[in-house]
């Protein structure tokens, strides 16, 4: 071996070193993930971030799509120049709890053009990784460029022990054929996929707040079922929500307060249940006021004044259960009925199983609607006497979507599956 080879042993070593080191300092790395272009995947990778720093982790995001870099604009920060602090670059702080890095705070202008081949692209990756001083972070969020190329290949050989990946597609077929390629290449190279994120999965009408199938619907959990990994949730288009990405409306107070928290928080409580497992489990997510606002879970009394409702719904492994009786937990969703909108939610853990137990139960904690499968008739009288509703034949899905197609009226009924 020449002197030549050698020192670029060396410096190989020593550049995976420190990255190694700065990496040790983050508890988990994720990577957003997409076989297709113009899915949306740094959208999904923004609000990923803010929602984790809502409920208190911090959080470093980091944009290494080399030749497209969006998040700066997204956050209103694409005026921000990187500042040296004495070896290390600093990122950009865009809140107490969440931190930022992108080739765009190296750029002079939004148009200037990066014109780079791989080796290029690599360094500076390699230099986003080892270079800048993250500190320490609970997550560590990365918004690669789409496709499997130089930058998502690079990222996942350069971080050992990377948390796993998060992909990111739409409902069309076109989208889909490439994003199985996306999770191929996460097998390849031995990148474990949490899951499968569909985006613009229908449209939020502004005006009749009802949902339209404008690209399809259901095809990225059809793929990830085929698969054989998770789906994480369906994002709908929301108009608000492309408003505030073209004009960098976003700030962790405001944010737990929009429709985009609380349609994420579904997809941000399964990524953190798969990798934080035990401490959700223990309802922390919800003690800790995850999205949607600060109150406390409104009481029966607070209810009769205004247009709120208390919906409960049983669940197992996170979709309606089909036996109310025998289901592991209550999904308990605060709604204002007049504006068709979320307030809250939170996950209980159901009682001993006793006979009549239920109704007296939900009552207590200020339940108007049961929404379920099915249920025997003897159990719907009861529920009748404690003045709750019962909606019967709901399929099995997750809480919030059931919730916001029976506000919106949209919610399909099936004969009752428990009649007895």
């Amino acid at each position: 071996m020449n002197r030549t080879n050698i020192s670029d042993t060396n410096d190989y070593i020593l550049e995976k070193q420190e990255i190694n080191n700065q990496m040790r300092k983050i508890k988990h790395k994720l990577i957003v993930l997409s076989g297709k272009g113009g899915v949306g995947k740094s959208t999904v990778a923004v609000n990923i971030a803010l929602g984790l720093a809502v409920i208190g982790k911090k959080v470093g995001l980091l944009d290494i799509d080399i030749h497209g870099p969006s998040i700066p604009k997204m956050l209103n920060l694409e005026d921000k120049r990187f500042e040296v602090d004495v070896e290390k670059m600093k990122p950009i702080q865009f809140n107490d709890n969440l931190s930022v890095m992108s080739i765009a705070f190296f750029l002079p202008s939004d148009s200037s053009a990066v014109i780079w081949r791989g080796p290029l692209k690599m360094k500076v990756i390699k230099q986003f990784l080892s270079d800048v001083d993250w500190g320490e972070l609970d997550y560590l969020v990365i918004d690669s460029p789409p496709g499997t190329g130089d930058e998502p290949l690079s990222i996942c050989q350069l971080i050992e022990g990377a948390t796993g990946s998060i992909i990111v597609t739409t409902p069309q077929k076109l989208s889909i054929i490439d994003v199985k390629k996306c999770v191929s290449f996460c097998n390849i190279v031995k990148m474990k996929v949490l899951g499968v994120v569909e985006n613009m999965s229908g449209l939020i009408c502004p005006h009749c707040k009802k949902e339209i199938s404008l690209f399809g619907k259901g095809g990225g959990e059809r793929m990830a079922n085929e698969m054989n990994v998770d789906f994480l949730g369906a994002i709908p288009m929301v108009p608000e929500v492309v408003d505030n990405c073209d004009n960098g409306v976003f700030d962790l107070k405001q944010y737990k307060e929009t429709i985009m928290a609380s349609i994420f928080k579904e997809v941000i409580t399964k990524i953190l249940l798969k990798v934080e497992g035990n401490i959700l489990q223990r309802n922390e997510l919800h003690n800790n006021k995850m999205f949607i606002n600060d109150k406390q879970p409104i009481s029966r009394d607070s209810k009769k004044e205004g247009n709120m409702m208390r919906i409960a719904l049983p669940i197992a492994q996170g979709k309606l259960s089909s036996h109310f009786g025998h289901c592991e937990q209550f999904a308990l969703v605060d709604v204002d009925d007049k504006t068709k909108e979320i307030i809250s939610s939170q996950l209980v853990d159901s009682p001993p199983h006793q006979p009549g137990l239920l109704p007296q139960w939900l009552q207590e904690k200020g339940v108007n609607i049961v929404i379920t499968g099915g249920m025997g008739s003897r159990a719907i009288s009861l529920f009748e006497e404690k003045n709750i509703k019962v909606v019967l034949g709901a399929k099995a899905d997750t809480p919030e979507r059931i919730v916001m197609e029976y506000l919106n009226g949209t919610l399909e009924l099936s004969d009752n599956i428990c009649d007895h």
